[in-house]
């Protein structure tokens, strides 16, 4: 038996220490937004999202948020979740760097809002125990996306598919990932037009990944 095996997916979200999705019958979803905040596209995600009464979770590179502090701090008096997704978004890293960049974007985030994130997502979507580990005892809560709902916009696959992809699986309780930032998001900002007044029109309400997740505590204390 290896004792050293990175604990699967089922475990972690017995534990609750790393969150995907949640399991409910209300029409609510998580829109998500990696790698912001950017000037421009991060501007127009916030624009969509206040027409449409939306609310998202921005997922903010550290570095970003130095540049671009009037964005973050839009987004936060606008009602948006604020989450650590390091400071220099770097694909490798040691528990001590993990521990640093989490600390520094958490304190740039909090010197420009006041606000505290407690949520993280590691860069790339790859994690192991030592990533979930540190991150946990740093007090964080890991969140990851739906299998079915990773829009892979980064690679700009072109409008209509990114909305297929949205639309064609959207089940209550999804966490949807989208980038605000990392590139030409054109597409993205395109596709949102289209997504977000579609499932609203099939009844779906936008909230952010924390009220997420206390839909499902609340849930699982009626049970």
């Amino acid at each position: 038996m290896n004792t050293s095996a990175e604990k699967g997916r089922s475990e972690y979200e017995e534990t609750g220490e790393v969150v995907w999705d949640i399991n409910t019958k209300d029409k609510i979803v998580a829109l998500t937004f990696d790698d912001g905040p950017h000037p421009k596209y991060t501007s127009q995600v916030l624009d969509i999202l206040a027409k449409y009464e939306a609310k998202g979770t921005f997922f903010i590179i550290g570095q970003n948020a130095e540049k671009y502090p009037d964005v973050v701090s839009r987004a936060y008096k606008e009602g948006h979740e604020l989450a650590n997704h390091t400071y220099t978004h770097p694909f490798k890293v040691s528990v001590s760097k993990l521990q640093e960049e989490l600390q520094r974007t958490n304190e740039i985030i909090n010197n420009i809002t006041g606000f505290s994130p407690v949520l993280f997502r590691p860069v790339g979507g790859n994690y192991n125990d030592k990533i979930i580990n540190t991150a946990v005892k740093n007090g964080y809560q890991v969140v990851m996306w739906s299998w079915h709902q990773d829009t892979q916009d980064w690679k700009e696959p072109g409008v209509n598919k990114i909305v297929q992809k949205v639309l064609g699986g959207t089940k209550p309780g999804d966490v949807i990932l989208f980038h605000d930032g990392g590139g030409n998001r054109t597409q993205t900002i395109k596709a949102l037009e289209e997504i977000i007044p579609t499932l609203k029109k099939q009844g779906y309400t936008f909230v952010t990944v924390s009220e997420l997740i206390e839909r499902k505590q609340q849930q699982e204390k009626v049970q």
